[in-house]
């Protein structure tokens, strides 16, 4: 009865507004589902290196991706090659941002990388950058500082372990950078461009586990690989649900770009602080206002 009352632009909102509230979702739970692992006593690297094959498979079955018949050799490998290096390694990195920083301030790290690729648009590829955005920018750099910063564990600031979360600011960043330029590359499609890094992404997560378990003689824990595939379909639900929100309004990207990074850090924080109990002090809530502020003001202004 609802919905015939809704009209079909109502119903289009509507839809716009799940496939947002979905991806914050999924992007939300794969943190919860790190923070669970880690209480269950799971292994990080083994954890992460199921999440490819997932990836790999949902990729083949939900972008059906097409061998277009281009030059092997044509095929941006080095855009390929970093992505498949930083994706495995970056997602380590988020791993222990969350056990050393918790969930809050892992995703604000997260969502606020977002300032490398402007800075990158304004130094690298000379696109203007308005005064307010690096206004936005300054303040972002701001709430990054009071939100990583201030740690009441004085230990862990010592050990550096706050380098995680500073770690994730500057990989994600540096990855959303290289996701854009292939982006730019028409040789193929971009899923297919999706899929070789995956499965390159795989390839190599493999490797440091093998590597890691020939080291330190550590066996394979199997029992990690649910953790895995659940990590693996939350990651890509993730990407997905956000692609098929910019695709459903490609006329307002802002939108969505807002919807999604501001959404990520109040049910972030709302998760971090309400179910593990993680605390914040008035710095912690400073920088997570202004983050919200930073967001705004690039996404509108």
């Amino acid at each position: 009865m609802i919905l015939k009352k809704l009209s079909q632009r109502d119903i289009f909102q509507l839809l716009i507004m799940l496939y947002i509230l979905f991806s914050v979702l999924c992007s939300v739970t794969v943190s919860v589902i790190i923070k669970v692992a880690r209480k269950n006593a799971a292994n990080y690297l083994h954890l992460i290196v199921w999440n490819y094959p997932v990836a790999v498979l949902a990729t083949v079955v939900f972008l059906n991706p097409r061998f277009e018949g281009v030059s092997i050799s044509s095929l941006p490998w080095g855009l390929y090659i970093s992505l498949a290096i930083l994706l495995p390694v970056i997602f380590l990195c988020i791993a222990y941002a969350i056990q050393y920083s918790g969930i809050v301030k892992t995703e604000i790290a997260q969502r606020l990388s977002l300032f490398l690729p402007l800075l990158a648009a304004f130094f690298l590829f000379q696109e203007v950058i308005s005064s307010i955005k690096l206004l936005g920018i300054g303040i972002g750099v701001v709430a990054i500082i009071l939100t990583i910063g201030w740690n009441r564990d004085k230990g862990a600031m010592a050990g550096g372990k706050w380098g995680f979360a500073l770690a994730v600011f500057i990989g994600m960043g540096i990855i959303d950078i290289l996701f854009k330029k292939l982006a730019t590359f028409n040789g193929v499609s971009y899923s297919y461009s999706m899929l070789i890094v995956f499965i390159l992404a795989m390839l190599v997560a493999f490797s440091l586990l093998f590597f890691n378990m020939s080291v330190s003689k550590q066996r394979m824990d199997f029992k990690v690989i649910i953790f895995g595939i659940l990590l693996g379909l939350f990651n890509f639900g993730n990407i997905m649900f956000y692609m098929k929100a910019h695709r459903a309004l490609s006329s307002s990207p802002s939108i969505v770009f807002t919807g999604m990074n501001i959404g990520v850090i109040l049910v972030g924080t709302l998760v971090g602080v309400y179910v593990f109990n993680e605390r914040l002090t008035k710095f912690n809530r400073a920088g997570i206002l202004l983050a919200i502020i930073s967001v705004l003001i690039i996404a509108f202004l």
